[in-house]
């Protein structure tokens, strides 16, 4: 019987032959980090009475959570890692870097057919490069910093093969927000995830790690991407590294496989509170927005930005709206700045923040009023998410979002193309 991605993946890093259930013991390529948890890993860490990183060189901690700091709770916590990364000489992608589900592959450290092990739960994007990314816990991530390997369960594996053409209008974004809906928020829970066909293969990069963002909300332990000719060109800037790229044999065992054609799919819309509470914007007529946000690490990348200047150039944001524009990393505001993108959103109206997770998480950055609608492109919409109990999150896509800023209730982008 053949392999499952992930089988692969964690056989070769674990030294046997393994297969969905068993237990292992896998090296662990690359351990991520970040300043929001930062603090209980090293506390961790420390009592494992181990002084040293096992891996200094694949150990990074990101600050991207609350930047720059809100408070003097979370300036606190951030010195601590400040001394412990200088002590341990780890690197550190600072203050403004951006945010580490964007920097991480950005900056070359995820290869096809790794194990990438991160504290926070949105990990799973890596596997649109083709490596095996999970989130852990605190106690977990101190455990592969000072020993270099962690256990796991090895996960059975749902594989989805889409077919037909994303039509005018819909997006990656869309895409994702459907497959949660298809499968539900559980519907994944401590599985894997395969996407497989045509569409998959035309989605840029950007367009994969979206999908594979939103793998956690199905509950999915990681989402994969087979590695292709996109994957090596995307690459090739990036790193000089060798890698294997992991391909799922013929005959592997899967636990489901589900078929979508996604032909005639349009833009869909997340309604609160639950992210599989998805509906095609045809259906939602007439719900006013207060606030938008244009980024996160799901839609904060260059072509999401593309795409909604393409809307917003020569618009004006309605009056009393804010829209909020984060790009997801300082290389990619850089390159926006280039393209003229960031002079369109400020000529519209928009607000412009440095790269972060902020206002998704709602640590700062533009948190809701009462009883006010935010309408995200981030990938959770659970009551508070955005920093207020009292709000209502809606989830889009980057073209919903601009579309929307223009007309101050939630409209379809196809209205503007």
């Amino acid at each position: 019987m053949g392999k499952t991605i992930i089988e692969k993946i964690l056989s070769s890093h674990s030294g046997n032959s393994v297969s969905a259930g068993e237990l292992v013991v896998a090296d662990v390529d690359f351990m991520m980090g970040h300043d929001f948890n930062g603090a209980m890993t090293i506390d961790v860490f420390k009592k494992l009475g181990r002084p040293r990183l096992a891996k200094p060189d694949n150990s990074i901690f990101v600050f991207d959570h609350a930047v720059p700091s809100p408070n003097e709770d979370y300036a606190r916590m951030q010195q601590i890692i400040y001394e412990f990364a200088a002590e341990q000489g780890m690197k550190i992608y600072d203050v403004g870097e951006g945010i580490c589900h964007q920097v991480i592959p950005e900056k070359g450290h995820v290869l096809p057919g790794s194990l990438i092990v991160g504290s926070d739960s949105h990990t799973c994007s890596y596997g649109a490069l083709g490596a095996l990314s999970t989130g852990v816990g605190s106690t977990d991530l101190a455990i592969a910093l000072s020993t270099g390997k962690l256990w796991f369960k090895v996960p059975e594996t749902i594989r989805v093969n889409f077919s037909g053409k994303l039509p005018l209008g819909v997006y990656a974004k869309d895409l994702a927000l459907y497959t949660v809906k298809e499968f539900t928020a559980d519907g994944a829970s401590y599985l894997a995830m395969e996407f497989h066909g045509e569409p998959i293969r035309e989605l840029s990069i950007d367009g994969r790690l979206t999908l594979c963002n939103m793998g956690i909300e199905m509950g999915a332990k990681t989402a994969t991407i087979e590695a292709d000719d996109k994957t090596a060109e995307w690459l090739r800037s990036r790193t000089n590294k060798e890698y294997s790229p992991v391909l799922a044999d013929y005959d592997a065992s899967y636990k489901t496989v589900k078929n979508i054609d996604i032909s005639s799919l349009v833009p869909q819309i997340a309604l609160p509170h639950q992210v599989d509470n998805v509906v095609p914007i045809t259906s939602v007529k007439n719900i006013p927005v207060h606030s938008l946000l244009l980024g996160t690490c799901t839609n904060g990348r260059l072509e999401d930005l593309r795409i909604a200047a393409s809307i917003l150039k020569n618009q004006v944001v309605k009056k009393g709206v804010h829209l909020y524009v984060t790009p997801a990393s300082r290389q990619i505001l850089l390159e926006a700045i280039k393209e003229g993108l960031i002079e369109i959103f400020l000529n519209a109206g928009a607000v412009i923040e440095p790269p972060s997770c902020g206002p998704c998480g709602g640590v700062c950055g533009g948190i809701p009023g009462d009883g006010e609608n935010m309408l995200s492109t981030a990938n959770r919409n659970f009551k508070g998410r955005a920093g207020n109990s009292k709000s209502f999150v809606y989830l889009g896509s980057p073209a919903t979002i601009a579309a929307s800023a223009i007309t101050g209730f939630i409209t379809d982008p196809r209205d503007f193309l």
